[in-house]
């Protein structure tokens, strides 16, 4: 008789399956639109410090040469700066049009 025992399959329910997806979409919906927001923050926070070794590359190129003045050009012929670096460098100085340049093109 004990052999004869009914044994039941424990599962979720379609209901329940629901539930849970809408949870996890909600949480989705809350979360995706803050990781954009940090992605362009960090890249923001990199372009600032792009500006600043641009800025002392410049400062080095006008020590080593006394009579010539810095510009983009000039530091990524001499291999100071990348050009992606100086698209940076413009890139930071076009979004933040109030603030002035201390190297120019």
């Amino acid at each position: 008789m004990t052999s004869l025992k009914k044994y039941t399959v424990k599962a979720f329910t379609l209901i329940e399956m629901l539930v849970v997806l809408l949870i996890i979409s909600v949480l989705l919906l809350l979360f995706v639109p803050n990781l954009t927001k940090q992605k362009d923050s960090v890249k923001e926070t990199g372009n600032a410090a792009v500006v600043k070794v641009v800025e002392s590359q410049a400062e080095l190129y006008e020590l080593n040469h006394t009579n010539d003045k810095a510009s983009l050009s000039k530091l990524i012929s001499e291999g100071n700066i990348t050009k992606k670096q100086a698209d940076s460098y413009r890139a930071y100085y076009a979004k933040n049009s109030g603030e002035t340049r201390a190297v120019a093109d």
